[in-house]
Formats: C-alpha cells, sequence, structure tokens
C-alpha cells in the first residue's frame, strides 16, 4: 500500500506540473499579446463564444480574454505552489493537497465552459484537448482524494457509544420521559 501512496504522489505531481507548464506557456502568451490572445482564432474560440452569449462588444471580448489568461496564469501558480510544497514534504513535514484541489476545479470549470464552443464549431482538436485536460484534472482530484483518506485513517470518526453519552450527564439514564 504504500508504494500506491508513492505513485499517486508522483502522478499528483506529474499532473501539477503539466498544468504548470502548459497552462503557464499559454496564460503568458495570452498576458504578452496585444490583443490578449484573440488573434488565434482557434484558441480563442470560448471568448468569442462567450461574448456572442452576452453580446460583448470588442472592449468586452479583449477583457474576458484578458481574464480567462489570469485564471491560467492563476491555475499554474498554484499547481507550482503545490510542486513546491511537494518538494518541502520531501525534508519533512506533510504535504497539502487542498491548493491544488483547488486549481484543479478552476481547471474543470474553464474545460467544461471551452468544451462547449469546441464542440459547436465541430472541432475536434480542441475537444481532444479540452478533454484530455478535464480528465487529467479528474485524475488528480481522485488521486488527492486517495492520498487524502489513505493518510488520515477515520481521524474524526468516534464510536456511536461515545457519541450518545457526550450528549448526556455522566450517570444519567440514556433515556427519561418524566425529568
Amino acid at each position: 500500500m504504500h508504494s500506491l501512496s508513492r505513485a499517486a504522489s508522483a502522478m499528483i505531481v506529474g499532473i501539477a506540473l503539466y498544468f504548470t507548464l502548459s497552462w503557464g506557456t499559454e496564460a503568458l502568451r495570452i498576458l504578452n499579446s496585444p490583443t490578449y490572445g484573440l488573434e488565434e482564432v482557434w484558441r480563442s474560440q470560448i471568448v468569442f463564444a462567450i461574448g456572442r452569449l452576452f453580446s460583448l462588444d470588442p472592449i468586452g471580448l479583449i477583457k474576458l480574454a484578458a481574464f480567462f489568461g489570469t485564471l491560467k496564469l492563476a491555475v499554474a501558480a498554484l499547481c507550482a505552489v503545490h510542486i513546491l510544497d511537494r518538494l518541502r514534504s520531501l525534508f519533512g513535514g506533510k504535504a497539502d493537497s487542498e491548493v491544488l484541489e483547488g486549481a484543479l476545479i478552476l481547471v474543470v470549470l474553464i474545460s467544461i465552459a471551452s468544451v462547449g464552443p469546441a464542440v459547436w464549431s465541430q472541432s475536434a482538436d480542441l475537444v481532444r484537448e479540452d478533454t484530455v485536460q478535464l480528465v487529467l484534472a479528474a485524475v488528480g482530484a481522485a488521486l488527492c482524494m486517495m492520498e487524502r483518506s489513505h493518510g488520515h485513517p477515520a481521524e474524526n470518526a468516534k464510536p456511536a457509544a461515545s457519541m450518545e453519552l457526550t450528549a448526556t450527564p455522566r450517570g444519567a439514564p440514556w433515556y427519561s420521559p418524566f425529568r
């Protein structure tokens, strides 16, 4: 079981590294572009689809593209923080996976939002890319949950009898209707 924990930790770090590198480079590409990545039509279909849905003007589209670039940069930064936390845990302590889980929730939300326009435009490459990212986020979250449940064996679980006794004074009968 200990080797499963090490394999899960290695996969979690690999997934965090993937999102750090891929979403970090994409976020930097978006944020360094003068039009916030809107010149690349293939990758900015989500911005145009959401802009069409909310009837945004060109300035609104640019703000929305900057928002998505900032979200992707935040996900990359959170994944990098988690990698550093994992490296710190090698020297002592325990890695906290809540930061990575928050980043993976953002990945799921962005991937779900971007797979819709990819399906509507019948772009199989975008659907594949978003689906792969969605599956990686799901696997990462499942591994984090597995690692957390494996690392904390029922700390909060108490026997039912002890929970009953905490509500009544010591020595009192468990049921007395005419007190």
